[in-house]
């Protein structure tokens, strides 16, 4: 028993940033492997985005850990706090999704979650089961459990508090909410991300206003984005998202620095944290090129989630795209007059959807980040001396122009 329940609490803390508190998670622990019976263990998602990115896979695959442990877990959508909104690190309020948003963004999570999670094992449940039955005297007795000092004592609400700026009410309310899930759902475990500490403790708390023994909380990390500094986020152009089409995640996770990578390695991937730690040591001492150790990371991914043949196509045509600097034969084309002698070369490439806008343009090729046939430029006015050039901008976007 010792042995199982050492090996069980090494998989359950890799990675994690803290658990409150870890004497509780062993006796926890200790019942269910003694008693047979499986840990409930919780961790919530509001349906604010259609799709999930690998920063969201941190605690899908922390939940993998307790599900490979033989413990339930419930993958808790919250379509019914969906609707309000958690303003965690905002300070503002954030606008509220509408019903049909967050119906259909949860639709979309429903088949995503899967790639990780084990769906024989997992349990998904929608808080608005419990909120919608819940009458108005049953909403006032659980407000009741917590005080407005309480509130204020979380990170966001004491800034926006002190700086006069306006907090609503449904925003206090927001936290009793996830906490009163885990009275629903009678949960032993909840997890959840750094800036969910607050929240998780409010579910603790109320759980023994509500004469449950009180669950053991686990945050894990946000994970950095492609930038290395910001959190993985769909809004700052720096995720990876799970449904993106094969070679573009690889390419994006072979555009991680080699420090992010190993932090990547240890939150996501499928190696044990001794393999990790050996892999580390020799790219640390030559015995392994960064870019080779950062490959086996983008397959592993990959596979997970688009299977064995994508990755390894994937890996192939970025060999032959980058390492042996082979242009990839599926680039967009675009057309322009032939009658054209001087092309301004900003305003093609954001017609033809490569860039967002000219002014992007003019900043890539002030930085030399674009090139023609090869050969990096330095004026945003061309004129081609052939029908047909290839303009590469960065390291990984193509377009094909032709004039007719």
């Amino acid at each position: 028993m010792e042995q199982d329940l050492r090996t069980a609490i090494d998989l359950i803390k890799r990675g994690a940033v803290d658990i409150l508190d870890e004497e509780e998670l062993e006796a926890k622990l200790k019942k269910a492997i003694s008693s047979g019976i499986p840990l409930r263990i919780k961790a919530g998602f509001d349906p604010t985005a259609p799709d999930l990115h690998l920063g969201h896979t941190v605690l899908i695959q922390k939940m993998k850990h307790f599900q490979d442990l033989g413990h339930q877990v419930f993958f808790l959508i919250g379509d019914f706090t969906g609707l309000i909104g958690d303003p965690t690190g905002k300070s503002e309020t954030r606008p509220p999704l509408t019903p049909e948003q967050v119906q259909q963004n949860a639709g979309t999570y429903k088949e995503q979650i899967f790639k990780i999670l084990d769906p024989d094992k997992t349990e998904i449940a929608f808080n608005s089961v419990w909120m919608n039955s819940m009458q108005s005297i049953d909403m006032i007795r659980l407000c009741a459990k917590h005080t407005v000092a309480r509130m204020l004592e979380r990170d966001d609400f004491k800034r926006r508090f002190q700086n006069g700026k306006p907090i609503g009410i449904h925003e206090f309310i927001y936290p009793l909410i996830q906490g009163y899930d885990s009275v629903a759902l009678r949960s032993d475990v909840e997890l959840g991300g750094t800036d969910q500490t607050f929240n998780l403790l409010v579910g603790r708390h109320l759980q023994k206003e509500y004469g449950l023994e009180p669950q053991v909380v686990l945050t894990m990390p946000l994970l950095e984005g492609l930038d290395g500094v910001q959190k993985m986020s769909k809004s700052l152009g720096n995720y990876v998202g799970i449904t993106e089409a094969p070679r573009e995640m690889f390419g994006k996770l072979m555009s991680i620095s080699d420090d992010l990578m190993f932090r990547y390695y240890e939150l996501m991937s499928s190696l044990d944290m001794g393999q990790i730690w050996s892999l580390k040591d020799d790219v640390a001492h030559g015995k392994v090129h960064p870019r080779d150790a950062k490959m086996q990371l983008a397959f592993e991914l990959v596979k997970k989630f688009h299977g064995t043949e994508e990755a390894e196509a994937a890996r192939a045509a970025f060999v032959a795209q980058f390492s042996r600097k082979e242009i990839p034969d599926d680039i967009p084309e675009f057309a322009v007059e032939a009658v054209l002698e001087t092309i301004y070369l900003p305003r093609v490439l954001k017609d033809a959807g490569i860039l967002k806008s000219a002014s992007e343009g003019r900043r890539l090729i002030r930085q030399g980040a674009v090139s023609i046939d090869g050969q990096k430029i330095d004026g945003e006015e061309i004129t081609p001396d052939s029908s047909e050039i290839i303009i590469k901008v960065g390291k990984r976007r193509y377009l094909r122009l032709v004039r007719r």
